[in-house]
Order: structure tokens, then C-alpha cells, then sequence
């Protein structure tokens, strides 16, 4: 007697591990392959866990500040230790299907080393600079062969990763260092950017799997879009939409219009017509929905609604402050954090309007989403930078129902809200826009 069975195929992976001396009990698996994807994890209290992820991919492993590279796809079964006291050093990734997620820890390693610490590999010269990418890629190349028990369908697409990395820290060396050694009309050479000619941006494969090719892409069709922004006098971020439109692959189509639009649609002055220019180029079913269900949230921030309030915010100067309490006056709210590179450079345009709106029918609030681990640091910024005002420390960060309620994916970020609670705008120009003040002298504030 035969009896025959049909096995069931395993459509997720396993992850299982223990994580000793901690002082948190989660973890988050954020998708770097699926960019939307973000998967949070409760330790028990002994430190362990496990959990099955079905999509596959590379992740990013974070357990507070320790994070590490993770490749998963269906079938793997791997397990993950460490001390979190001594992440580094302790760190072990085992089991089925842990080879490239131990390459991609070592490629990660290797290019820290390479590129040394801070800022300073991007104040160098075009030829040091080249250089030391190159010496990085040749480096990567090495240690995917060295690496053994690699699948060679990955070797393969992953040596083309590994040059489109190095193509991608080419590209972006105009922008790094003109910034980083103070040239703001630098131009690299034409023969530095050589290696890009001849480069295509319609490999689905490629833009699926590398980050740096995806990058690469994006960055080609958002200098279209910039052109076409100029040369039309459109808006921006309608000019990446109407660039999107005419790529005539699906895949990347889709993946740019939406990455665009995820963020733009929370920005934009024109909340209709860029949904209506986004829905009539996206063929994506998943993304359309996803961008209608931010599109359906956002009309309710349509001016003349009552604003989203915060509650019993931490004021710096005592006590607590609650949006209620500012009835009365305009409300200007200043979303910031002490991290945040962007909004630190608003804070001199900020304490001018300050100045000149001074003892007027206007509060200014500054409203931190600091962690609270860098509780410490917003206290000193305040006192370092001499912020005035009104500051506020949100009460969860990122996930403050204040921040989720106004849709909020990227900082800094202003709102004005009416001496009644209604919402003015909930994108208000920022302090070193002259908009602002014209704003200010149309309402009569």
C-alpha cells in the first residue's frame, strides 16, 4: 500500500532568538525590500522570541539602538542572539538560510570601515573620493565570493547590486560635497560621472532587489521632474506625477508614483488635484488604496475644520500645555526634533518671526517628537539655542496621536490653527519662507 501526500509549501520564515540584558521588550523588523513593511515583536521575559514574516527580502533588525542587517525569504528558519550590552561582540545569526544575512552584517562591517567615521569621506577630492567607493565595491565583491553557501541566483543579482551601489555613491557626491566642504557651486567633473552613461532605468528585476538601483532610478526621473517643474512653472511635486505618467514600465511606474505620492499628498497645496493626477497614473491596486485612505484622513485637516489636538504636553517652562489651552489666539506649531537637520536650520528664521510677531494675536509652539531617551537633549537645545516660544514634548514621539491624527511622515512640519481651534492650514509655509509673514499680514494677526 503507497500512500502519498502532498507537503504543504511554506510561504513565510522563521525567526526565533533570546536577547539578554535588555532594558526594552520589543523589537521592530522594518523591510528595506518592502519599504512599507514594518513588523513590531514582544520579548518574553526571559528575552526571547519568535515570530513568522511572510514576505521575503532584506530587513532591518532593531532592538533599541542595536540594529543589524536580515535576509529572509520562504523557508528560513533563523535564530538570533545577543547581548544588547555588548551588541557587536555577541551578535550570532544561525540556522536555515542565514548566509546572506551574515554577508550582508560583514558588507555592512566592511564598508564602516572604508568609509571611516562622521562626514569627513565626503569633504575629500573627486579622485580620493572615487577612490574609496571603489575600494569599497572591490571589497563587497570579495566577500560575496568568500562567502560561502550563497545561492547563485542571489551572487548573481547581488554583484550587480554591489555596482550600482558604488554608482549611486557617484551620483550623490555633487550633492555631499558641496554640502560637507562648503562649495555650494560645485560640479564634479564629466569624466567622475562617466561610469553612469549608458546606465537604463527600466531593469524590474533590479529595482525590485537594489536599494541603490531604486535610488538610482528615483534620483534619474526626480531631475526630469525638477526640470520639467522649471521649465512649466508647475509645482514640484505634480511634476514627479506627471514624469511618473509617462515611464512605461508597470512595476517601476507604480513603485515611483507611489513612493512620491505617500509623502507629497501630506504636503501638498492642492489636496484634489493631486489625487486626482496620482489615481489617473497608478495602476496599482494595493497603492491606490493605501494613497485614498491618506487622501480620505487628509480632507479632514481641509481648512476650517477643528484642528487634531495634543493633551497635556510637557511644557519646558513647567507644567503642561494642551492645545485647548491656547484658545484665543493663532496657534503656529512648529513639529521638530533635535535630530532633525532641517528644522534646526529653520530655528534662526523662526525666532525672527518670533520677534517681529512678538505681544501679537499669535502663540508660537515648538512641539519636540524627541524619544524620550533624548529627553535630555531637547532640554539643552532649548537652552544652547536659545528657543523661545512655546515648547512642548510630544508624548510618543513619532506615534503622538497629535503627529498620526495630522499625518505626519517627515519634519519639520508647520500648522496653523485659528484662535477658535479650526484648522488655517495644515502646511503652512515655514519661517523662512515669505509666505509666512504675507500669510500673517492677510489673516491681520
Amino acid at each position: 500500500i503507497v500512500s502519498c501526500t502532498n507537503e504543504a509549501s511554506i510561504d513565510y520564515a522563521v525567526i526565533t532568538g533570546k536577547i539578554i540584558n535588555t532594558n526594552t521588550n520589543e523589537i521592530t523588523v522594518y523591510g528595506i525590500s518592502d519599504r512599507d513593511f514594518r513588523e513590531k515583536i514582544t520579548l518574553a521575559e526571559d528575552g526571547s522570541f519568535t515570530d513568522t514574516i511572510k514576505v521575503s527580502g532584506e530587513f532591518l533588525f532593531s532592538q533599541g539602538k542595536n540594529r543589524t542587517p536580515l535576509y529572509l525569504t520562504s523557508g528560513s528558519n533563523i535564530t538570533i542572539n545577543f547581548d544588547a550590552k555588548d551588541f557587536k561582540n555577541t551578535l550570532v545569526i544561525s540556522g536555515k538560510g542565514s548566509e546572506i544575512s551574515t554577508y550582508l552584517i560583514a558588507k555592512r562591517e566592511k564598508e564602516k570601515e572604508l568609509m571611516g567615521t562622521g562626514t569627513d569621506v565626503y569633504v575629500k577630492e573627486e579622485a580620493e573620493y572615487k577612490k574609496t567607493v571603489f575600494g569599497i565595491k572591490t571589497a563587497h565583491e570579495t566577500l560575496l565570493v568568500e562567502n560561502i553557501g550563497i545561492a547563485n541566483d542571489y551572487q548573481t543579482k547581488e554583484k550587480r547590486n554591489i555596482n550600482y551601489a558604488y554608482l549611486e555613491k557617484l551620483n550623490k557626491y555633487k550633492l555631499y560635497h558641496s554640502h560637507y566642504a562648503k562649495k555650494p557651486d560645485f560640479a564634479p567633473s564629466k569624466e567622475f560621472l562617466s561610469e553612469l552613461e549608458g546606465l537604463t532605468f527600466d531593469n524590474v528585476e533590479d529595482f525590485k532587489f537594489s536599494s541603490s538601483y531604486y535610488s538610482l532610478v528615483s534620483s534619474h526621473y526626480q531631475q526630469k521632474a525638477s526640470d520639467l517643474a522649471k521649465k512649466d512653472s508647475i509645482k514640484g511635486d505634480f511634476a514627479m506625477l506627471k514624469v511618473g505618467s509617462t515611464i512605461e514600465n508597470e512595476t517601476i511606474k507604480n513603485g515611483l508614483l507611489y513612493n512620491a505620492a505617500k509623502y507629497g499628498i501630506t504636503y501638498t497645496d492642492n489636496l484634489e488635484g493631486f489625487y486626482t493626477a496620482y489615481m489617473a497614473s497608478s495602476t496599482d491596486k494595493g497603492n491606490n488604496d493605501k494613497i485614498t485612505k491618506s487622501y480620505t484622513a487628509l480632507k479632514v485637516l481641509s481648512k476650517g475644520n477643528v484642528s487634531p489636538k495634543f493633551v497635556n504636553y510637557e511644557n519646558n517652562a513647567g507644567g503642561t500645555t494642551s492645545l485647548d489651552d491656547l484658545k484665543g489666539k493663532y496657534v503656529y506649531v512648529d513639529v521638530w526634533a533635535t535630530w532633525c537637520g532641517p528644522c534646526k536650520r529653520e530655528i534662526p528664521f523662526l525666532q525672527k518671526v518670533e520677534k517681529k510677531y512678538h505681544g501679537k494675536n499669535i502663540h508660537f509652539v515648538s512641539l519636540s517628537i524627541d524619544k524620550v531617551a533624548d529627553h535630555d537633549k531637547w532640554k539643552k537645545m532649548i537652552v544652547d539655542k536659545n528657543l523661545g516660544g512655546i515648547q512642548v514634548f510630544a508624548d510618543n514621539d513619532w506615534n503622538s496621536k497629535f503627529v498620526t491624527d495630522y499625518l505626519i511622515k517627515g519634519i519639520p512640519r508647520f500648522i496653523l490653527i485659528d484662535p477658535s481651534g479650526n484648522i488655517v492650514t495644515s502646511n503652512a509655509p515655514r519661517p523662512s519662507n515669505d509666505k509666512l509673514v504675507e500669510l500673517f499680514d492677510e489673516l491681520k494677526i
